[in-house]
């Protein structure tokens, strides 16, 4: 069996490496230009070629969003930047217009053709006819059963490639075809700025009592009818493997390098356990909850979701950890690390250490350094290099977190 691809998110030149360092097989990413997440930083040129390069050099994929929903006015200059996304040898590009499609088989014909998602494509003829006007692989729609996807699979062309989201935010409409942020806000998701009234706090009012609000349901919250949970099938990569998809998508091109790091690490981990014979291990899944995320639900994978989908009392995300500090040196003979704060840490605290090839493990800040070496008690200042006293090897890209209080 075909081990499927790990692919990740990146919404910046640091997300992107630290997804590639943490085990992706690809990462997907946006240039300036016709992405689809606004909120993201994205990549300007010299970013996208560098991103490419990086990947390439550690033997992952480069996939770049060219995913609007297309009105005349995108089409301005598309057929340069197509051509520039070419010569700097990106994988593949994701699309979800045929017309931007069309550009992309012009333009950029070594690159492959990814159909984004946001084309919606929720049975086997539909994924046939894109794969005849040059599609090589489709983002089915995440509103498929494990039964349907398994159809799609079963009927596609042999050299179509199927894609499916494992983990993230799921949206109230079809796989991001939502009109409330345009029509309340003015912000269009379908053009990379969604608000996301979905996870906003709704009552009623009637006509005559304007100013008369009253909770959908009896909570002192309120109610978040749109709200839905977080998407996670890591402890059903299993009935994936079973049906053939071949790449395992992550959400979150506008979640932390943390995240990224955290949700990477278990996935390929996981997958790696399940490849070789081995059974899953419940260890992942409590390292992914370490990451900032919602409560979890599988989707539409085993049905429809109405029972366990949605989140009606908070829109908030359960932070338990805190990601403070990144890892940007070691000496062995000094044994001090050096440490890119992330957030506020002290001498006492007692800390949680990982890394992409190691467990986590346990350690008590007892010694610390300023760029100085000057001794200090505590590292308030996000950004501050600091050097730690670690009798434990470490290396480039470990992260260090604290539970919160």
């Amino acid at each position: 069996m075909k081990r499927p691809e790990i692919l990740a998110p990146a919404g910046n030149l640091e997300k992107l490496k630290m997804s590639v360092e943490y085990g992706a097989d690809a990462v997907y990413f946006a240039g300036s230009q016709l992405g689809l997440r606004a909120g993201a930083q994205n990549f300007d040129r010299d970013d996208l070629k560098e991103a490419i390069d990086y990947c390439h050099q550690h033997g992952v994929k480069a996939y770049i969003t060219v995913n609007i929903i297309a009105h005349d006015k995108h089409f301005q200059g598309i057929e340069e930047y197509i051509q520039f996304l070419e010569s700097i040898h990106v994988d593949a590009i994701i699309v979800s217009d045929p017309g931007v499609l069309l550009q992309v088989k012009e333009h950029a014909p070594n690159a492959e053709i990814h159909l984004s998602t946001q084309a919606n494509t929720t049975n086997y003829q539909t994924a046939n006819f894109w794969h005849e006007i040059g599609a090589d692989r489709i983002v089915l729609a995440r509103e498929l059963t494990l039964e349907e996807i398994k159809s799609v699979i079963q009927h596609k062309k042999d050299t179509l490639k199927i894609e499916s989201f494992v983990h993230g935010a799921m949206c109230i409409s079809y796989s991001g075809r939502c009109l409330l942020s345009s029509f309340m806000t003015n912000r269009h998701s379908n053009l990379g700025d969604c608000s996301h009234p979905c996870r906003w706090n709704y009552s009623v009012v009637e006509e005559k009592r304007p100013n008369e609000y009253y909770p959908v349901m009896e909570d002192e919250n309120g109610t978040f009818i749109y709200n839905s949970k977080d998407l996670c099938m890591i402890n059903n990569l299993q009935d994936l493997l079973d049906v053939g998809v071949d790449s395992f998508k992550i959400e979150g091109r506008m979640k932390s390098s943390y995240y990224n790091a955290t949700v990477v690490r278990s996935y390929k981990n996981a997958l790696m356990d399940l490849m070789e014979g081995k059974p899953f291990d419940p260890y992942w899944y409590e390292e992914i909850k370490k990451a900032s995320h919602r409560d979890f639900t599988t989707g539409f994978y085993y049905g429809d979701p109405k029972e366990d989908g949605q989140l009606y009392t908070s829109s908030s995300y359960i932070r338990e950890y805190d990601f403070i500090g990144l890892v940007k040196d070691y000496d062995p003979n000094t044994e001090m690390a050096t440490v890119e704060q992330r957030n506020k840490f002290s001498i006492g605290d007692e800390i949680e250490v990982f890394g992409p090839d190691i467990r986590h493990f346990d350690y008590q800040i007892k010694e610390m350094y300023n760029e100085k070496s000057e001794s200090v008690e505590s590292a308030p200042h996000p950004q501050e290099i600091i050097q730690i006293k670690m009798d434990k090897p470490i290396k480039p890209w470990y992260i260090l977190r604290k539970k919160r209080v």
